[in-house]
């Protein structure tokens, strides 16, 4: 076996190091038991990170997507034909417009991406390394070949490492091979030639650490890991969300529309025996005006400042889309540790058992507690980093007790498990072995005997003041290899009872209160009893609502537990499964959240709509996450899906703009091409008047959004934006037959005097009407536009009246228009407001009745779909364990992106 040097450094592949001594691969990395000292790490990392390259949607990427869409393919194909005729002077007009508009398209997008990319490098991941005998935590990009690690329950495996010593350990290393159920790791070496799914001696990158701990060496990282070479390359996209499907269904639904004008209208300029390229481009152009080509740049402009105001509060969103799902929550399932209550454990008191002794049984009952740690206190070095945060308080409350407990030889370990809910050390010590088992206190005292009533009302005590409990018991260990299993030895002893206390947060009544106010219930779901949790309810005063156990949960069906956990408040010490489950019912009815930080939250963040997790969570509770908190508080997630809902509620106006005025104009210039001697608007004045409409458009997201939208989860209609698009998009046209007859027969105007009047005239309607579309209020009055929008609106009309007046406007085609008209104009414009205010009236109230009426079945129709899509698949679940060695680069890699298609724009 030869070891590869790599830039300086020792590598192993992991199926080497497995099959080869501890000892041997220490040797073969030059590194030892204490691991590497800071100088020598310091000159690995040197050689190269712990990282993978993720290839980034560069700049380029960007703008080759701005031209992405057939449409535009056909329309600049059309212009250069036109330039090659002898037309050049309107295809270069065509092109320079297109390129406008695209380059509009490319600043906000690009500006969205790289917002993702800086919220992507600041969710931090750590790892527990030994560095010149002292355990301290270290960023897994920092790891190098020789580090020697420990890995405990729930951990992300962060390189490829060779096992030097193992407690029960067992690995998750589906993402790898495939396979569901976790694989038992030992420290003994393989034979040669062993295939991936049977490196026993090995833990690999990006597998989870399903039960136990380890110790383990460092042999290889980044790209040279097993993990690393599938996941080469990597692709960032995740399955499509509910706000995806709506975009598609929509820019389907326009695709219909755009390609019916753009056929007829071809086919009544062909039959009219009009040249025919002037009739494809101008065919064309109305295809590319009834799409709404700024529609990604919108979107991603209000994700990004979505994102942006979130970051600030805390709160960083791994994919930009996650905030318009978190906008959809209407339950938000929670466990009560530092969302309700401060988050910061701390000791209480010992209550010894009445066996133990009053005189200093507090003070053993700690060295017991102690003793049963996943880290040994009497190894050198030892510390309370990376511990749970029951013992990492208890290590802190009593710092002098490890250096007392030195004489003491730690003879086995059983790390803590869901299932049973206790773990257990067998120690050798100056009074003989001992076997200690410490965890959940239901679990401790069935395995106790000569359990007392004052045991027992002791510990109710504790619980009916809202105490977080655990329970410690010992007994004679009766073998060296004692301990191993839940009944490594003879008979239990209650040792007593450990308090630690979690007070509630004091601004966690304000923060359920704003959630209430957002249609946002919340429940908790926690491992603790259910009097401690009944107790934190009472003094937040929640709603009322059922308590369910863990033991209840499981003994429903899921239609009667569906009916249930609707009514519940609290769900008290439930398994990993159980969560997962009830997230799984509730979502048949509901848009769930569910907020955790361990690994038995991992399951139930992978089933919920939106995972929501915190900076300090364990590495395989951040991966299922979509948002990750910076800390943990429910009053920056009430912000979140206001956020949420102002996105999706300003997207909407966008898309609503397109399909009423924007829609009402081309169909205008459809049906007037077939019986005016000349077009009504060139194909570049379309485009231009496409254009500054869509500019005035980007403003949108800065827009404010009536408190009324923000109250409820509001959800994709495509039947009622098509309804909306029949009823407002012929009053617009109305308006626009009645600016044609205006030039014709009043004015007398000439086809470039015709065509300037109805520029001014479309261009100033359609952007107007975002005022009285953006609110079911009176606008003006009761409901008032962002400044930015307003100014937005107000420039872009004025620069469309000004443009006949300019050399631009007679080199498109334009002549002046008379001062009567922009009277009339002033006229049209109040008439053709009030009347779609009118409109809007009866709109909206026949569209509340009818939301009543279809109630229960578009709520089965939302249910059916999420079960149709579903949230995660073998991909994405690559993509999310990556994510904490992912950096980027400037390599791009032109992909067609979820959506796009001809009506969808960039999407």
């Amino acid at each position: 076996m030869s070891v590869t040097v790599a830039s300086g450094r020792p590598d192993l592949t992991a199926a080497a190091a497995a099959a080869r001594p501890a000892d041997a691969v220490l040797a073969d990395l030059a590194s030892g038991p204490s691991g590497l000292s800071e100088a020598e790490a310091a000159r690995r990392l040197a050689q190269g990170a712990n990282v993978l390259e993720a290839r980034r949607v560069s700049w380029f990427h960007v703008l080759v997507r701005q031209f992405a869409s057939p449409l535009q393919g056909l329309l600049v194909a059309a212009a250069a034909l036109s330039f090659a005729t002898g037309d050049r002077v309107n295809a270069v007009i065509i092109l320079a417009i297109l390129l406008g508009s695209a380059l509009l398209g490319f600043v906000n997008e690009y500006r969205a991406e790289k917002t993702a990319a800086d919220l992507h490098g600041r969710i931090s991941h750590t790892a527990v390394v030994l560095r010149g005998g002292t355990e301290q935590p270290v960023p897994v990009r920092e790891l190098v070949p020789g580090d020697v690690i420990r890995v405990g329950l729930g951990a992300i495996v962060p390189a490829d490492a060779r096992l030097l010593e193992a407690e029960g350990l067992e690995a998750d290393e589906g993402v790898l091979t495939g396979e569901s159920a976790a694989v038992d790791k030992a420290v003994e070496p393989v034979p040669e030639g062993t295939n991936l799914a049977e490196l026993s001696s090995c833990i690999l990158m990006g597998t989870v650490v399903h039960a136990g701990s380890c110790r383990a060496v460092v042999v290889a990282t980044g790209r040279r890991t097993e993990f690393g070479r599938i996941a080469a390359g990597l692709a960032q996209g995740l399955p499509e969300t509910s706000f995806q499907r709506g975009l598609k269904e929509f820019s389907l639904m326009l695709l219909w529309v755009g390609l019916s004008l753009t056929v007829g209208i071809l086919v009544i300029n062909l039959l009219l025996q009009r040249p025919f390229l002037e009739s494809v481009l101008f065919s064309l152009a109305i295809a590319v005006g009834i799409t709404p080509q700024l529609l990604p740049a919108v979107v991603s402009t209000s994700l990004a400042a979505g994102s942006r105001l979130l970051a600030k509060r805390g709160v960083l969103v791994k994919r930009l889309l996650a905030i318009e799902d978190l906008g959809n929550l209407d339950v938000l399932i929670t466990d009560k540790t530092g969302t309700l209550t401060e988050g910061r454990i701390g000791f209480e008191e010992a209550v010894p058992s009445a066996g133990l002794g009053s005189d200093d049984g507090a003070r053993r009952l700690a060295e017991l507690a102690l003793l049963c740690c996943e880290v040994d206190p009497a190894e050198p070095g030892a510390t309370g980093a990376g511990q749970n945060p029951v013992d990492a308080a208890l290590w802190e409350a009593f710092p002098d007790l490890p250096a007392r407990l030195a004489g003491h030889r730690r003879l086995s370990l059983r790390p803590f498990d869901h299932e049973s809910r206790t773990m257990e050390t067998a120690v050798a010590g100056p009074g003989g072995a001992v076997r200690i088992v410490k965890g959940a206190p239901e679990a401790v005292l069935e395995a106790c005997t000569g359990v007392t009533d004052a045991d027992r009302a002791a510990l109710e005590s504790l619980f009916r003041r809202g105490a977080r409990v655990v329970a410690v018991a010992s007994g004679p260990a009766q073998a060296p290899g004692a301990g191993h299993g839940h009944d490594g030895g003879g008979q239990l002893a209650l040792a007593g009872y450990l308090s630690f206390i979690d007070r509630p947060k004091g601004d966690a009544r304000a923060s359920l209160a704003r959630l209430a106010g957002l249609g946002v219930e919340v429940k908790i779901a926690t491992g603790d009893n259910a009097l401690v949790a009944e107790h934190v309810t009472s003094v937040l005063r929640m709603s009322p609502g059922t308590v369910l156990t863990g033991a209840e949960v499981e003994a429903m069906e899921d239609d009667a537990l569906a009916a249930a956990a609707a009514g519940a408040r609290t769900f008290a010490r439930v398994s990993p499964e159980q969560k997962a489950r009830i997230v799984k019912v509730l979502r048949r009815t509901h848009s769930v959240g569910f907020l955790g930080d361990g690994v038995n939250d991992a399951l139930a963040l992978n089933r919920a709509d939106v995972g929501i997790s915190v900076d300090s969570a364990t590495d395989v509770a951040k991966d299922a996450a979509d948002v990750v908190l910076l800390e943990k508080d429910l009053g920056v997630l009430a912000d979140g899906v206001m956020g949420g809902r102002r996105i999706f509620a300003n997207t909407i106006k966008y898309l609503l703009m397109g399909t009423s005025s924007n829609f009402g104009n081309m169909f205008s210039a459809a049906a007037a091409s077939a019986f005016l001697a000349f077009l009504p608007m060139l194909p570049g004045q379309i485009l231009l008047n496409n254009l500054l409409y869509d500019s005035s458009q980007l403003a949108i997201p800065t827009d404010r959004v009536d408190k009324e939208q923000l109250r409820k989860p509001a959800h994709w209609d495509i039947r009622a934006i098509r309804r909306f698009m029949l009823v407002f998009g012929p009053i617009s046209s109305l308006f626009d037959f009645a600016t044609f007859g205006l030039m014709l027969w009043v004015f007398q105007a000439a086809p470039e005097e015709f065509r300037a009047g109805w520029f001014v005239e479309s261009l100033a309607t359609q952007t107007l009407i975002v005022f009285a579309i953006r609110t079911r209020r009176i606008p003006f009055l009761r409901s008032r536009a962002s400044v930015a929008l307003t100014a937005s609106v107000l420039a872009i009309v004025a620069i469309g009246a000004v443009i006949p007046y300019t050399p631009i406007g007679a080199v498109i085609g334009f002549w002046p228009l008379p001062a009567d008209f922009f009277l009339a104009l002033v006229g049209m414009v109040i008439l053709y407001l009030v009347l779609v205010e009118t409109a809007k009236h009866f709109y909206y109230r026949a569209a509340d009745a009818r939301a009543v009426r279809e109630a229960p079945s578009r709520a089965q129709e939302r249910a059916e779909a999420r079960v149709a899509v579903g949230l995660h698949h073998g991909r994405a679940r690559v993509h999310r364990r990556a994510a904490p060695f992912l950096v980027h680069t400037g390599k791009a890699k032109v992909r067609r992106p979820p959506g796009h298609g001809v009506a969808a724009g960039r999407r």
